[in-house]
């Protein structure tokens, strides 16, 4: 069972499968894409993400949540963690990832990071949590922010899918 966790004005859940066009169309969304990837998510492979989502909770007991403001029950997007197997290298590929994408429709609210945090904090809580890494494209000025806010700190640049990105590493002591 996927746990909830809620913020002030924020619930995270599992994502069900009514929740995938949501989902579909914000990986559409230019801005969201502009330092992830650079162009917009087809459609079949948003869904292939959407089982891994899924995926990862089954196999993992951990994933990625879907964002909902409590208000009106709007989806604003998704955050969580999951193991990627990128390859990049055991001082990152040694640890659980995070991410996080939220509607442009948001940005500059502060759902993003209250969303993170609040997923980190479950993350932490568990017996797997403390350690984790994220991956940012170079110039992602907001992203930088939020995981900075949580501690990440630089491990490495490197290139992933032709883009710089800066490899991130977050280590709590359980």
């Amino acid at each position: 069972m996927i746990p909830e966790v809620e913020t002030e004005r924020l619930i995270l859940r599992g994502m069900v499968r009514e929740d995938f066009p949501k989902l579909a169309a914000i990986w559409q969304e230019p801005e969201v894409v502009r330092f992830i990837g650079g162009k917009p998510r087809p459609v079949n492979e948003s869904w292939a993400v959407f089982l891994r989502i899924a995926g990862g909770w089954a196999i993992e007991g951990f994933g990625q949540w879907g964002i909902f403001r409590k208000s009106d029950g709007a989806f604003l997007g998704q955050t969580g963690f999951f193991n990627a197997m990128r390859g990049l290298g055991p001082d990152f590929d040694d640890a659980p990832e995070a991410g996080w994408v939220l509607t442009t429709q948001v940005h500059g609210q502060g759902y993003g990071r209250e969303a993170v945090t609040a997923a980190h904090r479950w993350f932490d809580a568990q017996a797997f949590g403390g350690r984790s890494r994220a991956m940012i494209e170079v110039g992602h000025a907001a992203s930088f922010a939020v995981a900075e806010h949580l501690g990440y700190r630089p491990l490495r640049e490197t290139e992933d899918l032709g883009d710089r990105v800066m490899l991130l590493a977050r280590n709590i002591a359980h």
